[in-house]
C-alpha cells in the first residue's frame, strides 16, 4: 500500500469503509477503493492522460472536446480515490485547485463562445468545494446568456452522503440555468439507506439525476450485478446514462474487461430489465477523440441493403421487412 500511495492518491471515507466486507478478499467495494499491488504494473498501452484531456484544454481548467459543451475542472481532490480513475495522475491532495486568475480565464473562454450550451463541472469532485464557492460558480455560469445547462459529476452521495445537506443542494441551483447531477456508482451495495436519502433530497429539490458507471472486473462484470445496479438507479429516480468501458489509465489492467465481454453483458441486459434501466455502453477513444457507443449490434443487412436481419433479446434472427409471401 505504501508503494502505491507514493504514486497515486488514496482516501476512503468512513461511509465507504463501513460497506467493505472485511473477510472477503475480492469484495466489490474494496476493489474500487483499496489499493492493490497490481496498480504498480503498467501496461504498454496505458497512458497518463488516456482520454486526451490535455489535447483539448485551451485554457487551464477547461476541456473543450465537443462544440456545445465544455468540462470545467474546479478542483483536483475527491472524497475517495477510485483505483480505476482515468485522471489518477492528475488528482490528489497535493494537486492545486483552479486559481482565481485561472477561473476568471475559464469563464472568459466560455463567455466568448456562444456555441457552448452546457458546462460540466468535474475535477476531482466538484462537490468537494464549499456550498458558498459552488453557489458563486453556479451564479457566474448562469450569468452567461448562452449557458443553459450545468451538469455536476460527483461521487459524493454514494461515498459521503452526510455532506449532501440542504445548504449544498441549494448551492447547486441558480436562476437562468438548469442543473443536472450525474452520480457515479458501480455496485448496488453502494445504494445504502443514507445514499438513497441523499439522492431523494436532490431529486425532490428539482434537480434531475443521471448515472455514470464503469464496467469493472470483479465488481460489476456479471449480468445479475449490473441488473441490480441499474434497477437501484431507477428506484432512486436516476436515469441510467453511461456504462463506461475501462480507460487505459496506468495500473488499471486488473480491473478492465474486454470489449467483447462488455458487449455480451449489455446484450444480456436487453431481455432482463426495463428500457428505463438500459445504459449506453461507451468507449472513450484514446487520444481525445470522444466517446463512441460500443454496445452489441442487433442489425445487419442482406439483399443489397433492401432487407435487414434483426436480432431479438433472445438471440433469434428476424427478417425486416418480413417476406409476407414466404410466410403465407
Amino acid at each position: 500500500m505504501r508503494e502505491v500511495a507514493d504514486r497515486y492518491a488514496i482516501a476512503i471515507t468512513p461511509h465507504v469503509a463501513s460497506m467493505i466486507v472485511r473477510d472477503e478478499s475480492n469484495d466489490p467495494i474494496a476493489r474500487q477503493y483499496v489499493p492493490s499491488p497490481a496498480e504498480l504494473d503498467t501496461q504498454p498501452a496505458e497512458q497518463a492522460d488516456p482520454i486526451g484531456d490535455g489535447a483539448h484544454s485551451p485554457v487551464e481548467g477547461v476541456v473543450h472536446r465537443y462544440p456545445d459543451r465544455v468540462l470545467l475542472k474546479l478542483v483536483n481532490v475527491c472524497a475517495v480515490y477510485c483505483r480505476f480513475c482515468f485522471r489518477r495522475e492528475m488528482v490528489g491532495p497535493s494537486k492545486k485547485a483552479l486559481s482565481a486568475a485561472a477561473y476568471r480565464a475559464a469563464l472568459d473562454y466560455i463567455r466568448a463562445r456562444p456555441a457552448i450550451w452546457e458546462v460540466i463541472l468535474t475535477g476531482g469532485d466538484p462537490l468537494m468545494v464549499s456550498p458558498r464557492r459552488l453557489h458563486q460558480v453556479m451564479t457566474d455560469l448562469a450569468a452567461i446568456p448562452h449557458v443553459k445547462i450545468v451538469r455536476i459529476h460527483t461521487r459524493l452521495p454514494a461515498v459521503d452522503p452526510k455532506r449532501v445537506n440542504a445548504k449544498l443542494i441549494d448551492a447547486m441551483r441558480a436562476n437562468g440555468v438548469t442543473t443536472w447531477l450525474a452520480l457515479h456508482a458501480n455496485h448496488p451495495r453502494e445504494f445504502t439507506d443514507a445514499t438513497r436519502d441523499a439522492c431523494a433530497a436532490i431529486v425532490d429539490a428539482g434537480i434531475p439525476m443521471v448515472s455514470q458507471s464503469v464496467l469493472l472486473r470483479g465488481v460489476n462484470d456479471d449480468p445479475a450485478t449490473l441488473e441490480a445496479l441499474m434497477r437501484a438507479f431507477v428506484e432512486c429516480r436516476i436515469k441510467p446514462y453511461y456504462l463506461h468501458h475501462g480507460d487505459l489509465a496506468p495500473g488499471t489492467a486488473h480491473l478492465r474487461t474486454t470489449l467483447a465481454e462488455g458487449q455480451t453483458l449489455m446484450q444480456s441486459l436487453r431481455g432482463r430489465i426495463s428500457g428505463l434501466c438500459q445504459p449506453e455502453y461507451v468507449l472513450d477513444i484514446p487520444g481525445g477523440y470522444g466517446k463512441s457507443p460500443v454496445g452489441p449490434a442487433y442489425l445487419s443487412t442482406e439483399e443489397g441493403g433492401l432487407r435487414y436481419r434483426v436480432r431479438d433479446y433472445c438471440g433469434d434472427l428476424h427478417v425486416y421487412p418480413p417476406d409476407m409471401e414466404r410466410e403465407m
